[in-house]
């Protein structure tokens, strides 16, 4: 039996290996287009790692310059407002238009999409301008949180004469009895220290200690020696004066045109050397000693008396000047069982002594010269009452009043530092014929 064997056509066989051979190369390309897709992937992962990295690093390089331009801010906000602690110009808080301008045009936004003023530190509560001080109340307040040591030194000289005559006169041309010449030539030099600490923005509270030197020289004919011959007498004396307190507060936040109200309130103690203390040189009323000058041996320092004062001073801005002014009223308390030492180491009952309450009123005008510099006149009146003995006003005590012209320079000599110079002329009798005070005061 003769088996046959057919082959396929050879277009069968081609067909069939081209088949095959597509197929091949198909599933090739497929695992190369899904290997290139992996690596392309993985290229796209790679970059949005570093792009991601780059973000984080750019986001650090953000804070990082959000954080110094606020300290930048932070430290310009304080440089201006020591500035304007320590400018003594006379102009308000509110700026002129040009600097207005000016400033609006350095306006740029920070890394915190925060616009601000650059180089001007915003105060939520305005303060009062600055002026060179001539009373012994200052203008402007202590910052909160900030406090100003300033040492001073003050002179005053003062000269007097009396003439006390004891006699009577037959013709206005002649006196039959005794003449008493007096000359009185008088030196103080006070020497100070003061601390404020501003407890608050409207808030300040004040301590000062003095310590006086003080030097009399005396020419006189005493009474009652017979003899037409002239002697001087000299005293002095140095001690701590009487220590200070005081407080003030700023009553109002002025809108418009109005003024500034600051309320002060000072307690004088009596730490100086007593004047009832001191030896005196009898005239009249020493236990029977006629005789002597009925000066003190010894000169004190302190008034000897507790005292309180309450006032009210006002500035009002009007740029480029600026007006103050204040009143005041001084209550001297009373001592009860008071004697003076005399001569021999006696003493000489007293009795009840109350010094009379003293009314003042002042005012004035600061100028501003510059950004550093500026200058102030004033005008100082206080009216003394009588002083009360046991009751009833001393026979020689009467109603004294006393006035001063008042010159002021300040300069700024740094940030912090700001020097004061005030010279003032007695324009009554009884008042100091010249008084010069030196201050420096230093914000901390």
């Amino acid at each position: 039996m003769t088996t046959t064997i057919h082959h396929p056509p050879v277009w069968a066989v081609l067909a069939c290996s081209s088949t095959v051979l597509l197929a091949t190369l198909a599933q090739a390309q497929g695992t190369a287009s899904s290997r290139s897709a992996n690596k392309r992937i993985e290229s796209l992962q790679q970059q949005v790692t570093e792009q991601g990295r780059q973000i984080e690093v750019l986001r650090e390089t953000l804070r990082q310059q959000a954080t110094e331009q606020e300290a930048r801010y932070r430290e310009q906000q304080r440089v201006e407002q020591e500035r304007q602690e320590a400018l003594s110009t006379a102009r308000p808080e509110s700026r002129p238009a040009d600097d207005k301008k000016e400033t609006a045009a350095s306006d740029t936004p920070d890394a915190t999409t925060r616009s601000v003023r650059v180089g001007v530190a915003p105060s939520a509560e305005p303060q009062p301008p600055a002026v060179a001080p001539l009373f012994d109340q200052p203008g402007i307040l202590t910052p909160r949180g900030r406090y100003v040591l300033e040492p001073s030194l003050q002179y005053g000289y003062s000269s007097s004469n009396r003439v006390a005559l004891v006699g009577y006169t037959i013709i206005p041309a002649l006196l039959i009895g005794l003449i008493d010449v007096r000359e009185v030539k008088r030196n103080t030099l006070t020497a100070a220290i003061t601390g404020r600490w501003g407890l608050s923005n409207r808030l300040e509270v004040e301590a000062k200690l003095p310590y006086v030197y003080r030097s009399d020289n005396t020419i006189s004919r005493e009474l009652f020696t017979g003899t037409a011959s002239e002697r001087a007498f000299n005293a002095n004396g140095n001690a701590i004066g009487d220590i200070e307190l005081a407080a003030r507060y700023q009553l109002n936040q002025p809108r418009g045109n109005s003024p500034y109200l600051i309320g002060s309130l000072r307690f004088k103690t009596r730490t100086g050397k007593d004047p009832f203390e001191v030896v005196t040189d009898c005239v009249t009323r020493c236990l029977g000693n006629t005789t002597g000058t009925g000066l003190p041996l010894d000169l004190p320092t302190g008034s000897g008396f507790y005292s309180l004062q309450t006032g009210v001073t006002w500035l009002f801005p009007s740029d480029p000047a600026v007006f103050f002014g204040g009143v005041s009223y001084t209550h001297n308390f009373a001592r009860d069982n008071v004697s003076r030492l005399v001569l021999n180491n006696q003493r000489e009952f007293i009795g009840s002594v109350r010094p009379g309450g003293v009314v003042g009123v002042n005012f004035g005008m600061g100028l501003a010269l510059n950004e550093r510099s500026s200058f102030s006149v004033g005008v100082d009146l206080n009216s003394v009452g009588r002083t009360r003995q046991n009751g009833a006003p001393v026979a020689t005590s009467v109603r004294t009043q006393l006035a001063s012209l008042l010159l002021g320079y300040s300069y700024r000599y740094s940030n912090k530092t700001t020097l004061n110079v005030t010279v003032g002329a007695g324009l009554t009798r009884d008042t100091p014929d010249l008084t010069l005070t030196v201050r420096l005061p230093m914000s901390y």
